[in-house]
């Protein structure tokens, strides 16, 4: 028998295919009419694998997660270097599909790696002896610094036009250069951040009574 000129479908296939185009074009691109289309495939025939585009898009946000390295919370390291490292994995997935942030911020939902990710966090804090509580918001603040410092640049929100800044803004005279250092800025803004935010909880933790 003959070889299918086209790869049999599979849910692997579908989700690489999907990522594929919605970090080339944004998420508003992404429809079965359209993913077809690039599967060289008919749109039914992705409903034997994903019953609505909604599943297919869950599908593709965990595969992100996916792309987390969690080894640092199994590895013995303390508590603030583990969350150091997994916050700079975290930005890293999400720097390399941006446009997939604002699905991402929702929350875990039912998808298994975004549930590992949030397990694998809240149980390396508790056991290293942050209450379950401050580990619950712990958690969430790493989430809302790295998914925000992800959403957009800083650096490439300002204007090139130096007569922009002239006379009504005299302290951002030199800002019509921050777009050439896009990334120095907006990496370090992220280090230093994290750096700040981790003396915070280390502060707090202690004074933590145990």
């Amino acid at each position: 028998m003959a070889r299918p000129r086209t790869p049999l479908l599979s849910r692997e296939r579908i989700v690489g295919a999907a990522l594929a185009l919605v970090d080339a074009e944004g998420l508003d691109a992404l429809s079965t009419r359209r993913l077809a289309t690039e599967l060289s495939v008919s749109g039914p025939s992705l409903y034997n694998h994903f019953a609505t585009k909604d599943d297919l898009l869950d599908a593709v946000v965990d595969y992100v997660m996916g792309e987390v390295d969690l080894a640092m919370f199994t590895a013995g390291t303390d508590w603030r270097t583990a969350l150091r490292d997994w916050a700079r994995s975290y930005r890293a997935a999400l720097a390399a599909h941006p446009h997939i942030v604002p699905v991402l911020a929702q929350g875990p939902g039912r998808r298994p790696n975004a549930l590992r990710l949030a397990d694998a966090v809240f149980g390396h804090l508790v056991a290293a002896g942050w209450p379950r509580g401050q580990a619950t918001r712990i958690g969430a603040l790493m989430r809302y610094f790295v998914t925000g410092s992800a959403l957009g640049s800083f650096a490439a929100g300002f204007p090139e036009d130096a007569r922009l800044y002239t006379d009504d803004y005299p302290h951002l005279s030199e800002a019509h250069r921050l777009a050439e250092h896009r990334r120095t800025v907006d990496e370090g803004a992220f280090a230093l951040g994290l750096e700040a935010l981790l003396d915070g909880l280390d502060l707090r933790f202690a004074a933590l009574e145990r």
